[in-house]
């Protein structure tokens, strides 16, 4: 199946996102037996039920327009991208900034493949987290996921 590119399908939708006040995430399409489009949402505060429905409805007539799939059928899906998913963007890194993240490498550096710290600066190339007081610079195609800690209070 021949499919518009997820570039193009973000910019058709980025207009309404904007006005929705809503940041897309990411967009993806699988294709296969059921083929589904995907679009990841976030607002300041979380995202809900209701948001995912309202931005489904908002998008769904721009879609039909736009025909990414050259008329085949495919599943529209709105989702949150969920506490746990991988910092991805400069915006990721810069929302999760002084916040406890969990890293895992590829291999073992000082002995260990997973870091449990606080994420204290970023650039293109390198993650810098602190962990008991100790800052280590990690280069980005050394990690193999890095997202943010998920603490639970009782």
């Amino acid at each position: 199946m021949k499919v518009k590119s997820v570039q193009e399908i973000q910019e058709v939708l980025q207009p309404i996102a904007d006005e929705m006040q809503i940041e897309i995430v990411e967009v993806e399409f699988k294709q296969g037996r059921e083929p589904a489009l995907t679009v990841y949402i976030d607002i300041e505060g979380g995202v809900d039920l209701n948001t995912c429905e309202a931005f489904h409805r908002a998008i769904d007539p721009v879609l039909d327009e736009l025909d990414p799939t050259q008329g085949a059928p495919y599943t529209l899906n709105v989702s949150s991208p969920g506490l746990d998913r991988p910092l991805k963007t400069e915006r990721d890194f810069q929302k999760c900034m002084g916040k406890k993240v969990e890293v895992k490498l590829f291999a073992p550096m000082q002995g260990k493949k997973f870091f449990e710290a606080t994420l204290v600066g970023f650039d293109e190339h390198c993650v810098s987290i602190e962990e008991n007081g100790n800052v280590l610079k990690l280069e980005k195609n050394k990690i193999a996921k890095i997202n943010r800690a998920i603490e639970f209070d009782f």
